[in-house]
């Protein structure tokens, strides 16, 4: 997985939907068996239901890209675009409203049948098939496999955010995180850039995960581009990473130091200490 061109795309499409088709009856039954929907999540000052319910509204948001099923996006969307991190604040605050308190009794219902739906839409369409996602901007388009490892990313770190306050158990699989940081990632990062913090930034990093895929991420005076499997270069850090401690790294849902106390990354390279700006210049949605 290593060489520039490697990768399969319809195989690893084909794993993907595999890998979000059976993480939906996972979340489903995680969703039925919490005890108080109402107990603050992993995420506070979200509840469990509001977790819930923001992931039976990005389902919709998926779904709706190729079924035009939600037509109320004034009710959701900022009027203009404005920084990532302040957009997607604003989406999910309000896509947990989307929910009624009688519909936040079947979160578990909506899941699998917002989830299953996405998947029998989908699953005729190249991975290269645009998708469009205003809720990253207005004029932001993705590719399906992109949107797919999205989805994945999204059902396993709000599962984990559920579990946490529910107490009950949560995996994320390595195999599940390397899908989702090879497919979804290199399209995500460059809109997750802080460009405030990314001015007069010149810093090449190589980010090795663990049984693949190899990102080169160059932040350059304000824009970040975000390659898989690039063509040897000369990089200012190598970080090397398993990759569940990665993404949930990335998405703020485990701290750097914990990671690097347990050994599941570390840096190297000509200047090893940049690997805590890439936290700093990339922002967790």
């Amino acid at each position: 997985m290593g060489a520039a061109g490697s990768v399969d795309p319809v195989a690893e499409h084909d794993r993907t939907r595999a890998a979000l088709r059976a993480v939906i009856p996972r979340l489903a039954g995680l969703l039925r068996a919490a005890p108080d929907v109402d107990a603050l999540s992993g995420v506070p000052p979200w509840t469990v239901g509001d977790a819930g319910a923001h992931l039976c509204a990005v389902y919709l948001a998926y779904c709706s890209a190729f079924t035009g099923e939600f037509a109320d996006w004034d009710s959701v969307l900022p009027p203009d675009d404005g920084p990532f991190t302040e957009r997607i604040t604003a989406v999910n605050a309000r896509s947990i409203g989307l929910l009624d308190a009688e519909e936040r009794r079947h979160l578990g219902d909506l899941v699998t049948e917002r989830g299953e739906r996405f998947l029998h839409v989908t699953r005729d369409l190249a991975p290269g098939t645009p998708v469009r996602t205003p809720w990253y901007g207005q004029q932001v388009v993705l590719t399906l496999a992109a949107a797919t490892g999205l989805m994945l990313s999204e059902s396993l770190l709000h599962g984990l955010d559920v579990a946490r306050g529910a107490r009950l158990p949560w995996t994320v699989g390595a195999d599940e995180a390397r899908l989702v940081i090879g497919q979804s990632m290199p399209a995500v990062m460059p809109l997750a850039l802080n460009e405030t913090k990314a001015r007069g930034v010149d810093i090449a990093f190589e980010v090795v995960i663990k049984g693949g895929p190899r990102l080169a991420v160059v932040v350059d005076d304000g824009t970040a581009t975000v390659t898989r499997d690039a063509a040897p270069r000369t990089y200012d850090c190598r970080i090397t990473a398993e990759p569940a401690a990665f993404l949930l790294i990335s998405f703020r849902r485990t701290p750097l130091w914990r990671a690097i106390a347990r050994g599941r990354i570390r840096a190297g390279g000509r200047r090893p200490w940049l690997a805590v700006r890439l936290n700093e210049l990339i922002a967790g949605p």
